[in-house]
């Protein structure tokens, strides 16, 4: 099922990675647990949906502050990404997203903008067979203020020479739309694994 779009014409797309183009939530939320893990950390699954689109360091940061801890932020976040990249054999595009990428290839430039590490959206396109797709990639780091702030899209608009108004945003996360809307974009939400429709269904 290709994923409906907003009525209007577009200049260019502007695709959160992970749960957007990447079908990898599942993937982090492993890694995630494992690597927290392993210094006494625990994150519920609740609570990694709710942060998605957050930078990793944010994260870390905010998880050593509520559970009195002391992880090295670098350190954890480098063992996150090698689990992560472990798990890349698993990976798959995300249904309804693919199309889109296909159908407008050529017509409209794209953009990546993530909160993840540029080294792990690399990881992540260059196993989907992706990466050449994307004329801009914005991610964690590239701006001061990361999603829900507007900068990381209006900076992948600026970098692709588009007015913001006429982009159109690919999010799946809460924090993304809201990061859309006060950049002033359209947007379209990408659903979760489990809103899908089924192919039994």
């Amino acid at each position: 099922m290709i994923l409906p779009l907003p009525i209007g014409e577009f200049d260019a797309y502007l695709f959160d990675c992970d749960g957007t183009v990447a079908d990898s939530m599942p993937l982090h939320f492993l890694a995630w647990r494992q690597a927290l893990g392993e210094w006494g950390c625990e994150l519920s699954e609740e609570l990694f949906h709710a942060w998605a689109g957050r930078t990793v360091p944010d994260i870390i940061t905010d998880l050593n502050a509520e559970q009195g801890l002391a992880m090295p932020v670098a350190v954890v976040a480098d063992r996150h990404l090698e689990l992560y990249r472990e798990m890349l054999p698993k990976l798959a595009a995300v249904p309804g997203v693919l199309e889109h990428i296909e159908d407008a290839q050529g017509r409209i430039p794209f953009a990546i903008v993530s909160g993840s590490s540029r080294e792990s959206v690399t990881a992540s396109l260059t196993t989907l067979g992706l990466l050449d797709r994307f004329d801009v990639l914005v991610c964690a780091g590239d701006c001061p203020r990361a999603k829900p702030a507007p900068d990381p899209f209006l900076l992948a608009a600026r970098q692709l020479g588009v007015d913001p108004g006429r982009c159109l945003v690919f999010e799946d996360a809460d924090n993304g739309i809201r990061s859309a809307q006060a950049a002033g974009m359209a947007w379209v939400r990408v659903p979760a694994p489990r809103q899908r429709p089924t192919a039994q269904g």
